[in-house]
Order: structure tokens, then C-alpha cells, then sequence
């Protein structure tokens, strides 16, 4: 099936084409004929679907017809992050290149003057995130109640991000005649409440089940000590894969920043991406990664809803997320629109219980990946140097298999001398060596 048979315009059709599409995803063919029929639809899909395109496409035709007035929005599309918000304008501009829309992004970071300047001119698609929308609001500079279309995307993060009182805020603003979209990766009890209350009796369109991951993403955990040992299993793994992009996600802001900085050390093309940094240069830094100039994105779950770029072969797990659901969200990163992809999660002993919770949403176990130590990671440069060695995967002489137990080696081990450990530790005690107390001896 095309996009024509599902009954979009032709002027949308040829833009959405000369995008790259030639088929819709299951979502979008089951969702765009029952927004262009102006039903309220509730749509749970993984990410990484296409449900982007299942709204914007309706919205810009049923947009053809009229124009927009002054503070006046004729729709309204709800974003969790300001990338998000910022991704669904460059869809707009893509696919509605053949209409004469106005569209205003309304998100922190930005100007206000400049944002308040496109809302006096009025504007037929708004996007925003839940708290620029009401500073706006409460400052007179923009009203709802012409708004005729509203999509609340990716509801289920709003919730975890605290935005769903907000969403509440603007949901009564807005005049109940409207037409109403709401998407969702999981259905939790909030959010079904959330529809209950404001949506019209909607259509339930459900692609894949909740949280599940999809299956062109192979998942592998890989068992880690913590600190030092995590950073070296880390750069072991990216260059066993030879990683050509990936992103690594971290759970706390400041390590980005520390897990960043290590791997640019010993040479990789790397760049930190979190909600501290500011606008224009997170901006700067996804733009860069998009065009293959950073290979490897260092990020926060800031960086884990909704982002699309496509052909981002590799996602880390530095850390194990601690809400289940965001493992889904994160590993989505990758194996987007049918492509392949690989997602490794390193797991310390602590983090082993987070893992069970994983495998339990997902309805499946995470297979364990075992990898072969390089005797020398850097050379004197901070550039990675020895043999590449091969996946554990393949079959060769002395290679141990995926879940094998590693061999015990008997000899001891020296200390080696980095930027990140002391020159002056002591070695690592394998045994007693020659000297056996008095006591165990019987003497």
C-alpha cells in the first residue's frame, strides 16, 4: 500500500516521496484514514515507527483550507523535550513544502521576542513544550481556543517527566470540539486517565505490543566490574564492534560529562549531549552527529525519546536505566525504519536487579556477550592501539563463545600506569605466593 490509498493529497504524497518514503509503517496505515476522518485516536506504538508522520501528514491537509488568525494557533502539538519539539518542525517543513503553512517552535532556550513575533503573526501549527506553551499563556501572547487539532506526544514520557498537570492546564484551555491525538510508547494508568478525560471516545490503534523493543535490534549484556573496568570494557566493545556511529547512555548528568572526556583521552571521535548544556549548542552538537561529524554521542535520557536519525548503528548502555521502560526508548535509538541494529548493556553487580526488571517488561532474556581483554589499550599517543580482536561470536582456536565462563589465569598481574589510576598501587593479590602463615600450617 502507498501513501495515495490512504487517501492524502497528491501535493502531500509527491513531498512525502521526494522525503524518502515510498510505504507507510503499520502505524501510519492504521492511523492516518481515522485522523483525516477527524476521530480522536489513541495510539500506542514503540518508538522508532514512524508516529511522527501519523499525524503531521493529516494535520497539514485538514490545514489547507483556512488560515490562521493573530495569537491564535489553528493546532497545537505537545513535546516532552525541545529536541523532540524541534524534530516534529523539521517534519513539517519537510512534508508540508507544497502548502503555504506558518508553523512557530515554541521552546525554552529561545528567545522570547522572537517567538512572540511569529505568534502575532498567527500561525497554523504550533509545537511546544508544556512550560514555554503557559509561560506564553499566561503572558497574554498566545490564546487556545482556536486551536482544532492537538496532539499530545509522547505522553507516557510527559509523565515521567512531571509535565502531566501542565498537560491537564492546557488540555481545559482548549475547546473540547477539538480533534485529539494522543501517542504513547506504554500505557500507564495516568495516561489512560489522561485520555479518559479529555478525549472524545477514541480509536485505540496498537502496532506492537507496550515496551517492546523492536526486532531488528539485537540486545547483549555484557558483565562489568565498575569505575576504570567499565570505561575499559566500554572502549573494548567499540572497537570489537568498529563502531562507525553509537550512541552511549549515561544516567546521571555528570557522568556524561566524565564518561565524555575519557573516551575523547584515548581517541575517539566523541561528544557530550545533556539538558544542562545549552540550547543552541545541543542543537549544534545533534546537527554534527546527524552529518557523521561526532561518531560517538555521550548522553543523558534527554537523548533517548523520539529522536530521529536514522542510521545510528550502535547503542551503549553505560549505564543500566533504572525505570525499565527507558531501556526500550534508549535501544530504539537504533534499528529504526526496518534498518539492523545492536544495543550492549553494561551490568555490574549492583545493577543486575535493574536488568531483571528489563526482561521482564520485555518478555524476554538479554543474552550475555563475553569479550577478549587486549593485553595494551593505548599507546603512548592516547591512541587506540594493539589487535582488534574478533566477536566471541565467531569460532577460533582460544576464543571463548558468548556466556562462556573466562578462563582463570594463574599469573599474577602487573599494575599498569594510565591518567586514570595511581603509578603507586599496589599489585593485585592473586594467592599467597611463597609465604604461607604459621598458623596454616599446624605449626
Amino acid at each position: 500500500m502507498g501513501f495515495a490509498e490512504l487517501g492524502l493529497s497528491s501535493e502531500i504524497v509527491a513531498a512525502v516521496e521526494a522525503s524518502g518514503y515510498a510505504e507507510p509503517t503499520p502505524i501510519q496505515e492504521r492511523a492516518i484514514p481515522v485522523a483525516l476522518e477527524g476521530r480522536d485516536i489513541f495510539g500506542i506504538a514503540q518508538t522508532g515507527t514512524g508516529k511522527t508522520a501519523s499525524f503531521v501528514l493529516p494535520i497539514i491537509q485538514k490545514l489547507a483550507v483556512g488560515r490562521a488568525r493573530a495569537r491564535m494557533p489553528r493546532s497545537l502539538i505537545l513535546e516532552p523535550t525541545r529536541e523532540l519539539a524541534a524534530q516534529v518542525a523539521t517534519s513539517f517543513e519537510s512534508y508540508g513544502r507544497n502548502h503555504k503553512l506558518t508553523m512557530a517552535l515554541l521552546i525554552g532556550g529561545v528567545s522570547f521576542t522572537d517567538q512572540d513575533k511569529k505568534l502575532d503573526r498567527g500561525v497554523d501549527v504550533l509545537i511546544a513544550t508544556p512550560g514555554r506553551l503557559l509561560d506564553h499563556c499566561e503572558r497574554g501572547k498566545v490564546m487556545l481556543n482556536g486551536v482544532q487539532f492537538l496532539v499530545i506526544d509522547e505522553a507516557d514520557r510527559m509523565l515521567d517527566m512531571g509535565f502531566i498537570p501542565d498537560v491537564e492546564d492546557i488540555c481545559r484551555r482548549i475547546s473540547f470540539s477539538r480533534q485529539t491525538m494522543l501517542f504513547s510508547a506504554t500505557m500507564p494508568q495516568e495516561i489512560q486517565e489522561l485520555a479518559d478525560r479529555f478525549m472524545q471516545p477514541p480509536v485505540k490503534i496498537e502496532v506492537a505490543p507496550p515496551s517492546s523493543p523492536a526486532e531488528t535490534v539485537q540486545q547483549w549484556q555484557v558483565l562489568s566490574g565498575g569505575g576504570r573496568d567499565k570505561r575499559d570494557t566500554l572502549r573494548q566493545l567499540l572497537r570489537d564492534e568498529s563502531v562507525k556511529n553509537g550512541i552511549v547512555f549515561c544516567n546521571r548528568k555528570s557522568d556524561v560529562a566524565i564518561l565524555c572526556k575519557s573516551l575523547q583521552r584515548h581517541g575517539f571521535n566523541a561528544a557530550a549531549l545533556h539538558g544542562d548544556m545549552e540550547q543552541r549548542h545541543r542543537m549544534k552538537t545533534l546537527d554534527a552527529f546527524r552529518n557523521g561529524e561526532i561518531s560517538l554521542l555521550i548522553a543523558s535520557d534527554v537523548a533517548a525519546r523520539g529522536l530521529d536519525i536514522p542510521e545510528v548503528g550502535h547503542v551503549f548502555n553505560f549505564d543500566v536505566p533504572i525505570h525499565a521502560e527507558d531501556y526500550v526508548h534508549r535501544i530504539g535509538r537504533t534499528g529504526r525504519a526496518g534498518r539492523s541494529g545492536c544495543a550492549f548493556m553494561l551490568v555490574t553487580s549492583p545493577e543486575r536487579k535493574y536488568v531483571e526488571t528489563i526482561e521482564e517488561l520485555i518478555g524476554r532474556t538479554i543474552e550475555r556477550y563475553a569479550i577478549t581483554r587486549q593485553s595494551s589499550e593505548t599507546g603512548e599517543s592516547g591512541q587506540p592501539s594493539g589487535t582488534r580482536e574478533t566477536r566471541a561470536s565467531k569460532k577460533s582456536p582460544g576464543r571463548r563463545k558468548r556466556g562462556d565462563k573466562p578462563a582463570v589465569k594463574q599469573q599474577s598481574r602487573e599494575p599498569r600506569a594510565s591518567k586514570e589510576t595511581s603509578t603507586d598501587k599496589e599489585p593485585d593479590v592473586i594467592g599467597m605466593g611463597e609465604h604461607v602463615p604459621a598458623f596454616l600450617q599446624g605449626k
